[in-house]
C-alpha cells in the first residue's frame, strides 16, 4: 500500500482555495511518480474520490462528474470506504498517509484532524490541538503573549464589551477564521459591536488596535527533518481607485483571486527588509514553531513598519502549502510534499493511552442509582 491521499475541499468559506491547493498538491504527486487518490470534502460535508488529474473548472458546480461517494469510518481497521448498495461488500481506499489541504473552518480547526485520528488515518499539518490554537485568535494572541513575544493588544469582543484598554479605530476580525475574511476596519466599539451578527462574527470576534503604519510580512516555517523557515515575503494589496494607495488592509481577493491561490497573488519577495529586522522574524518564526507545534508547513503572519514588529497569526494550512516562500532555502515543492508524507508516517498524531484505566475505579464503586441518591 503506497498510495497517498489528496483532502481538499471542505464546508468553510476557504472551499474554492482549498481546491486550489488540493488540485497543485496531487498535480505535483502525480507528476513525481506518485500513486495519488483525490478525497473532496464537499461544501455540505459529503465525501468523494475523484480523479487526481482534474482541474479547478471541474469543481465550479459542485461535485464533478463521475466522483464516487465515500464515507468515513472511525474505529480499528477505519478509512474512507466506498458506498455501494447496501447488500455488497464496502471497500476501504487504501492509502497509507492523507496530505490534508484543507483551509478554515473544520479542516482546520481540528475537527478534520480528530475524525483521521480517530480512523487511524496518518495525515500531513497539524494535530488536533495545534489545529484548534492556529484558528483561535484570542487563544494564539494569549501564548505569544505568555511567551513575551510582541503582539497588539487582543480582546474577545461580545455584546456586553464597552471598554477594551486600547483606543480606536479598531479592527474586527472572526475569532475562528482565517485569509481576511470578515475583517473590518472601524472607529468605535459601538460600530464594532454592530457587526457580531455577521455570518463571520457569530462564532465570535476579536477586536484589536488599527495601525495603519504596520504592514504584512509572512514567512513560512517547517519543522521536518530539521526546523527551516522560508524567505520572508511582503504581501502587496490592490491598488485603490486611480491608483492611490489602496485598501487599509491585506484582504481576501489581494491573497487568493489570482487563478492560483497564494502562488500567484502579489507579493514582494524577498521582502525589502533591513537586515536586523529579517533575522528577528526568522527568529520569532522559529519561536512560535515550538509554541503552536507546528507540523508540516506553517506560515507566520507579522505585522511592522520597517523597525517595529508584532506577530498576528499563524496559518497552520497555508494556501498552496507555502511553496512559492521556498527560495531561500529553496525547496522543491515535490521535496516538500515528500518531507511533510515522511513526516506525517514518522509522527503520527494518533497516539492513545489507556494507562491508569485498570478497573480499580469500577471494581470500587458502589450502584450507580446510589451515587445518584
Amino acid at each position: 500500500m503506497s498510495d497517498i491521499a489528496v483532502i481538499f475541499g471542505g464546508p468553510s468559506p476557504e472551499h474554492d482555495v482549498s481546491i486550489l491547493t488540493g488540485l497543485q498538491a496531487a498535480h505535483e504527486l502525480r507528476r513525481a511518480g506518485h500513486g495519488v487518490q483525490a478525497l473532496f470534502w464537499s461544501k455540505t460535508g459529503e465525501w468523494f474520490g475523484v480523479d487526481a488529474a482534474l482541474e479547478a473548472t471541474a469543481f465550479i458546480d459542485g461535485v464533478p462528474k463521475g466522483a464516487q461517494a465515500l464515507r468515513l469510518v472511525l474505529g480499528a481497521g477505519g478509512g474512507f470506504e466506498a458506498s455501494g448498495s447496501r447488500f455488497s461488500k464496502q471497500k476501504l481506499t487504501e492509502f497509507d498517509v492523507a496530505v490534508v489541504c484543507c483551509h478554515g473552518g473544520p479542516g482546520e480547526d481540528g475537527t478534520l484532524q480528530a475524525a483521521l485520528d480517530g480512523a487511524g488515518i496518518a495525515y500531513t499539518g497539524p494535530g488536533v490541538a495545534a489545529a484548534a490554537l492556529g484558528m483561535d485568535k484570542l487563544a494564539f494572541g494569549g501564548v505569544m503573549v505568555a511567551a513575551g513575544l510582541p503582539t497588539l493588544p487582543r480582546v474577545a469582543l461580545t455584546a456586553t464589551t464597552d471598554e477594551v484598554g486600547f483606543a480606536g479605530p479598531y479592527i474586527v476580525k472572526p475569532r475562528f477564521g482565517g485569509s481576511s475574511i470578515g475583517i473590518e476596519v472601524v472607529v468605535d466599539v459601538a460600530t464594532a459591536k454592530d457587526l457580531l451578527g455577521s455570518v463571520h462574527l457569530r462564532g465570535g470576534a476579536v477586536l484589536e488596535p488599527f495601525r495603519p503604519d504596520l504592514y504584512d510580512v509572512q514567512v513560512a516555517l517547517r519543522c521536518w527533518p530539521d526546523t527551516e523557515v522560508s524567505a520572508i515575503e511582503r504581501p502587496l494589496r490592490s491598488p485603490g481607485p486611480g491608483g492611490s494607495a489602496g485598501k487599509e488592509i491585506l484582504g481576501y481577493i489581494d491573497k487568493y483571486v489570482g487563478g492560483e491561490g497564494m502562488a500567484g497573488a502579489p507579493r514582494e519577495l524577498p521582502a525589502d527588509l533591513p537586515a536586523d529586522l529579517a533575522d528577528d522574524l526568522r527568529g520569532a518564526a522559529r519561536r512560535i514553531g515550538e509554541l503552536a507545534l507546528v507540523r508540516g508547513v506553517a506560515r507566520i503572519d507579522f505585522l511592522t513598519d520597517g523597525s517595529e514588529w508584532v506577530v498576528n497569526e499563524i496559518n497552520t494550512i497555508p494556501g498552496s502549502l507555502a511553496r512559492y516562500l521556498w527560495i531561500d532555502p529553496v525547496v522543491p515543492f515535490c521535496r516538500l510534499l515528500d518531507d511533510m508524507i515522511a513526516e506525517a508516517r514518522a509522527r503520527p498524531m494518533a497516539r492513545y493511552s489507556v494507562a491508569g484505566a485498570d478497573g480499580l475505579v469500577l471494581r470500587g464503586a458502589s450502584s450507580i442509582a446510589a451515587k445518584l441518591a
